[in-house]
């Protein structure tokens, strides 16, 4: 599940990317090279996870799948509030220096 949710997250953020490519002030690619690492890193997990449990692997415990599909969420979370952060340091639209100034004045 991990991989999947990755993965679906990846595709959506490189197709936001892709849609709006010559326009880059949101930085989506940063979103999406972290998506795309996440997806990277599962799949080697589940390709040595696979090497250990061979058929099982294909047939986990409800349990596992439920831990896995939070770990799968927490990632794409997580990548959104790092994503947010940069966000919020770099301004790319100049929102908060706005807010700041005028909170100043």
């Amino acid at each position: 599940m991990t991989l999947l949710i990755s993965l679906i997250a990846a595709v959506i953020c490189t197709v936001i990317w892709y849609k709006n490519a010559p326009d880059n002030t949101l930085r989506v690619d940063i979103l999406c090279w972290m998506y795309w690492g996440a997806s990277l890193m599962w799949l080697a997990d589940a390709i040595f996870e696979f090497a250990e449990l061979k058929e099982e692997y294909f047939a986990p415990a409800p349990k596992d799948m439920l831990n896995d599909t939070f770990l799968g969420l927490s990632v794409v979370v997580l990548g959104l509030v790092i994503w947010m952060v940069i966000l919020l340091i770099k301004d790319p639209k100049g929102v908060i220096k706005k807010a700041l100034l005028r909170k100043n004045d």
